[in-house]
């Protein structure tokens, strides 16, 4: 089977990439399959995720100081 090119490059699929294939109602389904490592499943929970997007919003208001150095962070510290 060959599938169109305008569809890999849409959907960037490339050789390799994992496709699941259903039947349903006597067409084929093809849809892309994403593995992930199961030692950083963590990093997908939706938990995490949820901190991520907090944190991300916190450093776009300024609400986060980044250290240029161990001194600077534990005088931060106190």
């Amino acid at each position: 089977m060959i599938i169109p090119a305008q569809i890999l490059k849409k959907l960037d699929l490339r050789v390799g990439d994992l496709l699941q294939i259903e039947e349903k109602d006597g067409r084929i389904i093809l849809t892309p399959v994403v593995t992930i490592a199961k030692e950083q499943g963590w990093f997908y929970s939706e938990k995490w995720q949820r901190e991520e997007a907090t944190v991300e919003q916190e450093i776009k208001e300024g609400k986060l100081m980044v250290a240029n150095s161990l001194q600077e962070l534990f005088d931060d510290l106190g």
